[in-house]
């Protein structure tokens, strides 16, 4: 009888609380999980003709790749991006004003065209080993086409994810803890160490966290130097094997890697506080860096810009130069205008997404439905290959029953009507990199607070009303902010675009990719600088745009 009596009056909460609302973001949070739900359904169809083979020939080859990617990257992020931040943070030394944005700058090339222009430069008939042979000495090359050498060149693409929330985190740390370990003895680098070093480590790991997403989603730069990783795997289960099933299950253990790395970054931190009391709120300030002092610290941050954006740019330069006539034609620009389009009208679509389920669970009253709204985002922590499988299975289904329906009823042969069209990868970029501009939304509307909705709401406006004429404005920085990031990332992603792009619309980062996989990768030049620039240009934008 309480049994009874207690579904009955949750059944009568739910009608009272329900809303329209709550019924969009439901259907909205249910489009966006399509391609996860596809994967999780498709394991119950058991594994594929080729599974035994990828088990006993090739499954070990992938784990354990990937295991040393996991390894390697974040021992070398860490080391690139804390030193760099810790040092622009805490010391002042000459040019730290321009190095804290440039140290950003490596995300401005995407990891498969550094490991591009690290071919050109160290490889045996490549620029370095050129140039010291004509100088006398002897420099045969290194090899980079192998697993260290991924590690290596992921790392200098990828670092600037650890500096930036880590610089964050040191600069907001109170001057007056500093001051005041300093008085109980310790040195300055005893306070790294023992104080603000494991502080940071939220914002440490948070930015860790992001470099694995990325390095577990990453085709090009693996695929290039021959490396087998879960990514190449799905591939090649998919494209070469012709067998779907295999590249769900390959997937699926991709998956069970990723969210158990977020499961243990949440674990390590518990319900330990990083927080400090409002007493220890003073100023941070920057110790003058003297002599040899000085020429180190500027050296040590100088380092990954270096390798991980001067160089590989040098090297595209170069490359453009003696090949841009073969290249640049109208071919090419009409691609600049798919990318430019494709990337901008995604960014669109994904921030609109974003604001709806950022304000929609919070005009209705049911529970759990912010919680639901913001587990719909996590589709940055799955590899673009796995929400692209995700996605073609669904449509591919749908266009045969459209084309059974057609040819039965009408005589018509329509071909495929859903998929291999760009509204697919804009909703596949929109599943990808809903995060991307869920955070600044989320972040600007916190900041606007609830006094002055609440304050419209009583003069009889409406939500949306209260939303489109005060809320907006306001939001202009997180909007602007989510639009930028979306698009800069759309730009730069190729597993998606390899896979679920239309048969006639073509993007730089697929030219340059299909230019390296021919053995002309200094025709991918002219199209990788294309996006370096654009990139680089939106990210000193949000820079300034920012104040970070």
């Amino acid at each position: 009888m309480t049994g009874k009596w207690g579904v009955g009056k949750l059944f009568r909460r739910f009608r009272r609380d329900f809303s329209s609302w709550s019924a969009w973001t439901l259907l909205l949070g249910m489009i966006i999980g399509i391609p996860v739900f596809t994967i999780a359904v498709s394991l119950f169809n058991g594994p594929g003709q080729m599974w035994g083979h990828v088990t006993q020939h090739l499954l070990d080859d992938y784990l354990i790749n990937t295991i040393f990617l996991i390894i390697g990257c974040s021992l070398l992020t860490l080391l690139f991006g804390v030193s760099s931040a810790w040092f622009v943070s805490e010391y002042d030394f000459p040019g730290r004003r321009h190095l804290e944005w440039i140290l950003i700058l490596p995300l401005a090339i995407p990891a498969y065209i550094t490991a591009y222009a690290y071919k050109g430069l160290f490889g045996y008939l490549g620029s370095i080993p050129i140039l010291s042979r004509q100088a006398g000495i002897p420099f045969q090359g290194i090899d980079l086409m192998n697993l260290p050498g991924l590690v290596f060149v992921l790392s200098l693409a990828l670092y600037p994810y650890v500096y930036v929330s880590t610089r964050v985190a040191f600069l907001r740390q109170a001057g007056r803890l500093k001051e005041v370990s300093l008085l109980m003895g310790l040195k300055p680098h005893q306070y790294f160490f023992r104080v603000a070093l494991p502080l940071a480590r939220p914002a440490i790991a948070a930015g860790l966290m992001l470099v694995l997403m990325e390095v577990l989603n990453d085709y090009g730069a693996a695929h290039y130097y021959g490396v087998n990783t879960f990514t190449t795997g799905i591939f090649r289960s998919w494209f070469s094997l012709e067998d779907p099933q295999t590249a769900i299950y390959l997937s699926a253990i991709l998956v069970t890697i990723i969210f158990a790395l977020l499961w243990a970054e949440k674990w390590q931190r518990r319900k330990k506080s990083y927080s400090l009391t409002a007493q220890f709120s003073t100023g941070n300030h920057r110790i003058r860096a003297r002599g040899k002092t000085k020429a180190g610290i500027a050296g040590i941050v100088l380092i990954p810009v270096l390798f991980g954006f001067i160089l590989p740019l040098g090297q595209l330069i170069y490359w453009g130069v003696i090949t841009w006539t073969r290249v640049l034609d109208a071919q090419f620009f009409q691609m600049v205008l798919h990318s430019f389009g494709i990337a901008l009208i995604s960014a669109l679509v994904t921030t609109l997404a974003a604001l709806m389920l950022v304000y929609m669970p919070s005009w209705n009253r049911l529970q759990g439905i912010k919680p639901f709204a913001r587990s719909a985002t996590m589709g940055y922590a799955i590899p673009g290959a796995i929400i692209a499988i995700g996605i073609l299975i669904p449509t591919l289904a749908a266009d045969k029953f459209l084309i059974d329906f057609m040819n039965e009823y009408f005589s018509i042969n329509t071909g495929l009507i859903i998929n291999g069209t760009i509204a697919v990868l804009v909703y596949a970029y929109m599943v990808r990199f809903l995060t991307v501009a869920y955070n600044p939304v989320e972040a600007a509307s916190l900041k606007i607070g609830k006094h002055l909705p609440e304050s419209s709401r009583l003069l009889g406006s409406s939500r949306p009303g209260t939303l489109r004429k005060i809320e907006l404005p306001l939001l202009k920085t997180g909007l602007v902010s989510a639009v930028a990031l979306v698009f800069v990332d759309v730009l730069k992603e190729l597993p998606m675009t390899l896979i679920l792009k239309p048969y006639q619309v073509n993007t730089l980062a697929v030219k340059a990719y299909g230019y390296a996989s021919d053995e002309m990768v200094a025709e991918a030049a002219l199209p990788s600088l294309c996006i370096i620039v654009t990139c680089a240009i939106f990210i000193w934008y949000l820079n300034k745009l920012t104040g970070t």
